[in-house]
This record gives structure tokens, C-alpha cells and sequence, in this order.
């Protein structure tokens, strides 16, 4: 049976910035991204796995039969790049995107160098439509 290994854990999300986020810029970046994601997503931040920084959380199901639960949207300070998490499916994402500034893609993620390169604005809309999103998707039993 699959084991999913990025699950929600009780460490602490500062003790993992300041201990793990050696670049100062960085750790800059990861602070307001923390505060950005707290105020727009409305819930608290907390650690999925061990280098993952998600907020609020849903029960996914495949047609397959695999689920598990999911930060909703999330954010990793990794040493190359800013791996930031919205849901993956969402088509609307792209439309976004095309003013969101300096990024690349991947299924699920959108990775940024640093924070000036990007919209602020733009991140929250993001982060709002992949919620909605996931809420349409998975709505909660």
C-alpha cells in the first residue's frame, strides 16, 4: 500500500526558516510569503512533511481509490528556487500566470526565485482561485 509522505506534522514552521533557510534574502522572502499566505488563506501555517510550509487542508479521492489529505495551497524556501503550491488541475492558473512575472511550472507547482520577481496581487488571486478550486473539487463531507 502507498504511504504518503507528505503529511501534516506539529513542527514548528519559524524553527524551520531560521534553521533551515541558510541564505538571508531568502529567509526575507519566506517571512513575507508566511505572512502573505496566513492573511489571504485565513488559516495557520503549518509544516507537511519535512520542508513544506501549507495551509488549511483537504481529503482527496482518485478514481483509483487513492486519498489522502493535502495542504491547500503551501510554499518550500528550497535552496535553488521558491516552490510555491496551488492545486493541481486548475486550468484557470494559467490565465493568471501570464501577469504573475518570473516563474516557471510544473503540474502543481509554480517555482520563483525571489519574491521582487513576482506580483503580489497576483499571488493572492492565485491563492484564492486554488482554494476555491479545491473546494469545488473535493467539497468537504
Amino acid at each position: 500500500m502507498y504511504e504518503l509522505k507528505t503529511k501534516e506534522t506539529d513542527n514548528s514552521v519559524i524553527a524551520f526558516i531560521e534553521e533551515t533557510v541558510e541564505n538571508p534574502k531568502k529567509r526575507q522572502d519566506a517571512y513575507q510569503l508566511l505572512d502573505l499566505f496566513t492573511e489571504t488563506t485565513g488559516y495557520p501555517a503549518k509544516m507537511w512533511g519535512p520542508s513544506i510550509i501549507g495551509f488549511g487542508s483537504y481529503h482527496y479521492k482518485y478514481a483509483t481509490g487513492h486519498e489522502g489529505d493535502a495542504a491547500l495551497v503551501g510554499f518550500s524556501p528550497r535552496k535553488s528556487k521558491i516552490s510555491l503550491y496551488f492545486a493541481p488541475g486548475d486550468e484557470a492558473r494559467e490565465e493568471l500566470l501570464q501577469s504573475f512575472g518570473k516563474h516557471t511550472s510544473g503540474k502543481a507547482c509554480v517555482y520563483i526565485n525571489k519574491v521582487s520577481d513576482i506580483d503580489l496581487d497576483v499571488l493572492k488571486a492565485l491563492i484564492q482561485q486554488s482554494i476555491q478550486f479545491l473546494r469545488r473539487t473535493y467539497p468537504e463531507s
